[in-house]
């Protein structure tokens, strides 16, 4: 009797922690009613009985308020909202937030062969530090004054022209300014999306998209990533299983794998999100680590349901966030008031700075070595895996990325919490999985990865994994 009544609460605990996760999640807002009894009892495979007992307890304690013959609803205001709470609850080892958090708040002494950004050594630092002295003796230079709505002009007008080089015909009022990539892609998601919209992302695809549309509150599918771009035939059936409002990808260096797309599967997709009314963001802020140009679907499409966005916080400075949108004619007067309207534009201080190292001839100077050093850094990586057994999904022609298995299907959780003890933050691939189909990988940044106990490290964490336990 004593385990009956047991199971008996148990499940009125999952009924219990079902809503209070919707709660958190905002899918039940402050008022709303809460699925009949039946229904719940129908979702959870829990009996009618359990469904009672538990709303009962939720009443007690105040979550909930029973209203006689009507049902059961939310009482008070919603909670704070909690990424963490928006999906399934995962262990922190595959938590895109976590991962972020512990690449940014590690001390100096850790290594990073998990982040997604080139060491400090690696930039243009002395660059920076000229174009601010610069900066602050020119009496025309933006030090106190608010942006101009769209941004620069200036620097939009050179972007067009680097656009351009890459196929992307953008004139300079089709371009928003904006601080930062990850900020134009919050614009395009609250331009374009409601909550409720399904989202494409590739599988496996960069982390924080997916902590971003979560704070969307729209629904997220992931589409297989192969070599040469998106699992079409996959691709096909998610827009007609899902009906997707919005394409989020990388098409130049994709992030995490370092593929690039092909342009027969570029071709072939722009035709089906045609076909199927789909929007497509191509995130292009890798643009710049290119040896050769790759195919872009802004290009093939002309700008007409792709919008490009970019930055420079990868390759000159992450604390100079300067980033941008380009996008068709009509959309652009509706974004800038978006812009204005939850940032009051962006800083002119930086975009300044950042046009004063592109026109200057720095920044191409820097490119130009950076190139040849990821090369280098790339050749080496992959050498120094392959003597470890672990081998790349592809070869990247470019960038700062490996995409590489663990031998023996080692568990890369695991391996990255034992790398964590000896301060070495490695990359799982589940973090970048919305399936979490990617366990027995890892993703390598080379320019990270240049020190001896990056190796020593991560050979003692899966020699510890692959003993039994």
């Amino acid at each position: 009797m004593e385990d009956i009544s047991q199971d008996t609460a148990t499940r009125a605990g999952l009924v219990m922690e079902t809503v209070r996760t919707r709660i958190a999640a905002r899918a039940l807002a402050a008022g709303a009613r809460v699925p009949s009894i039946r229904t719940m009892s129908e979702q959870l495979g829990v009996s009618k009985s359990t469904v009672v007992e538990a709303y009962e307890r939720l009443v007690a304690q105040g979550t909930l308020v029973a209203r006689r013959g009507s049902g059961f609803y939310v009482a008070g205001h919603a909670p704070p909202l909690a990424l963490g709470a928006l999906g399934p609850r995962l262990d922190r080892e595959i938590d895109p937030l976590w991962l972020t958090r512990q690449s940014l708040e590690s001390d100096s002494g850790a290594l990073r062969p998990g982040c997604g950004w080139l060491p400090e050594s690696w930039l243009p630092q002395d660059a920076v530090r000229r174009a601010l002295r610069a900066l602050a003796r020119d009496p025309g230079a933006p030090l106190t004054d608010y942006a101009s709505p769209s941004g620069l002009p200036a620097l939009r007008q050179h972007l067009s022209w680097r656009l351009a080089q890459r196929g992307v015909e953008a004139e300079p009022r089709q371009i928003v300014l904006t601080d930062g990539g990850t900020q134009a892609l919050d614009l395009v998601c609250r331009f374009l999306l409601e909550p409720g919209d399904t989202v494409l992302i590739d599988d496996p695809c960069y982390f924080n998209f997916q902590a971003l549309l979560r704070a969307h509150r729209v629904r997220v599918a992931g589409v297989p990533y192969t070599p040469a771009g998106p699992d079409l035939a996959a691709f096909e059936r998610a827009l007609i299983e899902h009906r997707p409002r919005l394409y989020v990808t990388n098409s130049a260096i994709h992030n995490p794998t370092g593929a690039t797309l092909a342009p027969t599967v570029a071709h072939r997709l722009l035709k089906l999100a045609e076909a199927h009314d789909l929007l497509i963001v191509e995130d292009d802020i890798f643009a710049d680590f290119e040896t050769g140009p790759a195919p872009r679907l802004a290009a093939f499409d002309g700008l007409a349901r792709v919008v490009t966005i970019g930055s420079f916080s990868k390759t000159m400075s992450a604390a100079a966030r300067c980033g941008f949108i380009a996008a068709r004619a009509d959309w652009i007067e509706s974004l800038v008031d978006l812009k204005l309207a939850v940032s009051f534009g962006n800083g002119e201080l930086t975009a300044d700075l950042v046009y004063r190292l592109l026109v200057d001839g720095t920044y191409r100077h820097h490119l130009d070595a950076l190139r040849a050093r990821l090369a280098d850094a790339m050749s080496e990586t992959l050498q120094r895996l392959g003597a470890l057994g672990i081998e790349p999904w592809t070869r990247p022609q470019a960038g700062l990325f490996v995409w590489a298995r663990l031998p023996g299907g080692l568990d890369a959780a695991r391996v990255a919490r034992e790398a964590l003890e000896a301060d070495v933050v490695l990359a799982p691939g589940n973090v970048f999985s919305v399936s979490h189909s990617a366990g027995d990988f890892l993703r390598f940044n080379v320019s990270q990865c240049n020190r001896p106990k990056v190796y020593e490290t991560l050979q003692r964490a899966m020699e510890r994994c692959a003993q039994p336990a």
